[in-house]
């Protein structure tokens, strides 16, 4: 079973950047397609972006408009999400998942069955 755990969050101002990452134990995350969602306050949590394990990548172009970018390096085991122009509206705890979908990837979070604990990120205006 894999563990994972979020770390990079923080508070930055608006136009900032932060670059989460998740690490992950227990097993290796290159079979797994990795995503990275979010919930902010009072709010469901939402797909952000996720990568396939040959490195293929989705996003949601609506929120992030090409100011995230998703990576993974297997051979740290690890999982990054590259956050920049950052805007008070994303603002939220930052989750990362891993789903079993042999090669595939999704957006759909009911498809990933492991979780990390969060990483707030909090966006000063």
């Amino acid at each position: 079973q894999v563990q994972l755990v979020e770390s990079g969050g923080g508070l930055v101002q608006a136009g900032g950047s932060l670059r989460l990452s998740c690490a992950a134990s227990g097993r290796t995350l290159s079979s797994y397609a990795m995503g990275w969602f979010r919930q902010a306050p009072g709010k469901e949590r939402e797909f952000v972006a996720a990568i396939s394990w040959s490195g293929g990548k989705i996003y949601d172009v609506d929120s992030v408009k090409g100011r995230f970018t998703i990576s993974r390096d297997n051979a740290k085991n690890t999982v990054y999400l590259q956050m920049d122009s950052l805007k008070p509206e994303d603002t939220a705890v930052y989750y990362c998942a891993a789903a079993s979908l042999g090669g595939g990837i999704s957006k759909d979070q009911r498809q990933y069955h492991t979780w990390g604990q969060g990483t707030q990120v909090t966006v000063s205006s």
